[in-house]
């Protein structure tokens, strides 16, 4: 089929052009009129946070909506009567922005809460007719611009709330990656015109799915980096699947092929293996529908298919492109042609003896490299951080700064106990022990009155944590009110209250996940056992696989976990504060990293498999299939390294952060696994490697991953054909 599709779009190639093209400009021309409906909210129903929410939303419709906060700061004391006059302008011209039903002023309040004790930092809080999630951009752009032109002189301000983040952006990091790969397959091709290909290819497929991306935020919560995640992800995988397609090209151009021949087999030979690579990219990031979270289920979804698209573009619009450049794919070099060098002759082969020589120590110390670096995984904390990781220059961080300033950190993520009881009784004895057994409990350094609801079956007491919301400490809090405190309170009345907020829907959505992760790995590893299996009839050879893909994961987890959770470091790569692994992040890099590294395992290991069977030396046949591969392995896995690690370069913390792991995981897998486990866990095992019962063989389908059947004579029997019109 593969062989079919290739030369259609080699004879139709302005057809198979032009309808890309089409696809691009209208994809992105509808994604931008409709623009993306990105979500921020990381609620979880069946929780207690989730419980708590909708019980607020439900007995208190004025407290329903959204909150912000408009914070201010003056040297000289913002408790002065000039200064509340000043700002009186600032809060009528917020309140008067669509969207927004009310500003209580610091000003309005009796109890002074709101007004810092050193009297520098005082802060308004904004109520939204909407929850956060559907708060427009046009209510917040508005509600900058009232601030911007009201603020008085002498005054700084900043608005603090999810919504009033920057959007997440790569600045330059995009441009980065991609400079740097044009660099690397300059390097490798030695022709601008043949380092142009995968660039336009991947560019295709990115373009059409990330305007996909933000059609689908209207119909599946999607959190506002998911574009940037699907384009980092469709760059490196894009560019990579079109590195082995022109490869396999041009060995058939200087094999004598003619253009069409080779771009059949380019397709039907590298273009199948891109293939299981994609659809095998595609499966293992959907798996994280077992996550049972809507906002993961959203990253799945825009990231599987911008990998689709690059993937399609890979074997119909490459094909077509390649019909265009024929014989010319070479031209305009930036080197002269140097001579071919044999397999064996190069520094692959012999490093591969070198290793088999004595594979023992070069395993023991891969392997105990490995294990060091796993070492900091075991102390990861799951958690979302707060804004106080944001970059300095965003308002929302400057709120958080100036809140945590005046009235601590824990103010930044207030708590909210939510409780509710039968109409009718009086819950006032209960509530109020609660309320003081909340404040008498470490870590609270605030807890207010309780407020009841119109309909006098429920009520909210709002507690201040002393700690940030990222805070370790914060989680133990919750934890503790929710087991602890809170229970032995309302022992023995009809009164029942649910610890919610913000913070405390942060830490339910990290423990549902963290509980889930482990199933999600297992079922990843047993997916990839049989793929193997199915495609290399060997136990052994799959097994070896899974726990190699185990420790490079693990080593890249590790490091993710010194550098942002451990702050090792993180200057260098600008991160201002250590905080927890946002709980996503690990199963997206487990996912993500599986399916790539199942395109280095499959590239070489048919091949060392081909040579096994051709001379039955387990030894020799290593060799040969590192000696044969390694060069386009090397290219692909430091083309992938350079895209993912420009990442790290941008504002965003969490798209640094899947920046530097990606990179780190393939760079790994890719030198101490393919290069030093590989053929010294292949030489230990010598013939072992290719033990398969034979009752196995018989349950076992055959999964072909180079074609069946010669590919020449398919290429004789397509020309025999009458021929299609060309292009």
């Amino acid at each position: 089929m593969l062989s079919r599709l290739a030369q259609f779009c080699y004879r139709r190639r302005r057809t198979v052009l032009v309808l890309w093209i089409v696809a691009l400009v209208g994809v992105s021309f509808l994604g931008n009129a409709v623009g993306g409906k990105f979500s921020q909210s990381f609620s979880l129903s069946g929780t207690e946070s989730e419980r708590a929410r909708v019980l607020l939303e439900e007995r208190f419709p004025a407290r329903a909506g959204a909150e912000g906060q408009l914070v201010f700061e003056r040297a000289g004391g913002v408790d002065d009567p000039a200064v509340a006059t000043a700002m009186t302008p600032v809060f009528d011209a917020v309140a008067a922005v669509p969207g927004v039903v009310g500003v209580n002023s610091p000003y309005d309040d009796p109890s002074g809460n709101q007004i810092a004790k050193d009297g520098t930092v005082a802060y308004a809080t904004i109520l939204f007719d909407r929850t956060d999630e559907k708060v427009t951009e046009r209510t917040v752009h508005e509600i900058k611009q009232a601030v911007a032109a009201e603020t008085p002189t002498g005054v700084r301000t900043a608005l603090g709330g999810k919504f009033f983040q920057d959007p997440p952006s790569l600045g330059a990091a995009e441009a980065i990656g991609i400079l740097a790969a044009m660099v690397i397959l300059l390097v490798v091709f030695g022709s601008v015109l043949a380092m142009g290909l995968p660039i336009m290819t991947a560019l295709f497929g990115i373009g059409i799915g990330l305007g996909l991306v933000e059609l689908l935020s209207h119909t599946i919560s999607t959190p506002d980096f998911a574009t940037q995640l699907a384009s980092m992800i469709g760059i490196g995988v894009g560019i990579d699947y079109a590195l082995f397609i022109v490869t396999r090209y041009r060995q058939g151009l200087q094999e004598g092929l003619e253009p069409e021949a080779a771009v059949v087999r380019a397709i039907d030979t590298a273009g199948r293996a891109v293939v299981f690579a994609g659809i095998t990219v595609v499966i293992s990031i959907l798996g994280l529908f077992l996550m049972g979270v809507a906002f993961v289920r959203g990253l799945a979804v825009g990231t599987s298919v911008t990998v689709a698209l690059v993937m399609l573009a890979s074997i119909t619009l490459l094909p077509a492109m390649l019909g265009f450049a024929g014989r010319s794919i070479d031209r305009l070099s930036v080197r002269r042609k140097v001579k071919e060098i044999h397999s064996r002759e190069g520094i692959w082969f012999r490093w591969s003896r070198f290793v088999q020589r004595r594979p023992w120590p070069p395993f023991l110390a891969a392997l105990g490299v490995l294990l060091v670096l796993t070492i900091p995984f075991l102390s990861m904390r799951l958690g979302f951080s707060d804004a106080g990781n944001s970059p300095k220059s965003d308002t929302t961080r400057q709120a958080y700064d100036l809140v945590a300033k005046g009235f601590g950190a824990g103010s930044n993520g207030p708590l909210v106990l939510a409780a509710e009881f039968p109409a009718g009784t009086d819950p006032e004895s209960t509530l109020d022990r609660v309320a003081a057994d909340v404040r008498a409990t470490d870590g609270v350094t605030f807890v207010g009155t309780p407020v009841l609801s119109p309909s006098g079956d429920a009520a909210v007491i709002r507690v201040i944590p002393s700690t940030s919301p990222q805070s370790a400490e914060t989680t133990t809090l919750v934890r503790t009110l929710r087991d602890d405190v809170v229970p032995q309170a309302v022992a023995g009345s009809d009164v029942a209250v649910h610890v919610g907020g913000v913070t405390a829907a942060g830490i339910d959505v990290s423990d549902r996940l963290a509980s889930r992760l482990p199933w999600f790995i297992g079922a990843v590893l047993v997916l990839s056992f049989l793929l193997l299996l199915a495609v290399f009839r060997s136990v052994l050879v799959p097994l070896k696989a899974v726990i190699m893909n185990l420790l490079s994961i693990g080593a890249a987890y590790g490091i993710v976990v010194a550098v942002f959770q451990w702050g090792w470091f993180a200057d260098v790569i600008g991160i201002s504060k250590p905080g927890p692994i946002a709980p996503f992040i690990p199963m997206m890099m487990f996912a993500i990293v599986f399916g790539l590294s199942m395109d280095y395992e499959v590239f070489l290991l048919s091949r060392i498999r081909e040579e096994y069977d051709r001379t039955g030396d387990n030894g020799l046949a290593v060799a040969d299939g590192l000696a044969g591969t390694a060069r386009v392995i090397t290219a692909a896995a430091l083309i992938m390294v350079t895209v993912f690690g420009s990442f790290v370069t941008g504002a965003e913390p969490t798209l640094k952060l899947f920046g530097l792991g990606l990179a780190v995981a393939i760079f790994i897998d890719a030198t101490l696994v393919r290069m030093v486990l590989v053929p010294a866990t292949m030489e230990l095992l010598g013939d072992r490697n290719w033990w398969f019962p034979k009752w196995l063989d018989r349950i076992v389908p055959r999964l072909h991953v180079e074609p069946i059947d010669d590919v020449d004579a398919e290429l004789r029997a397509l020309a025999d054909e009458e021929s299609a019109p060309v292009g």
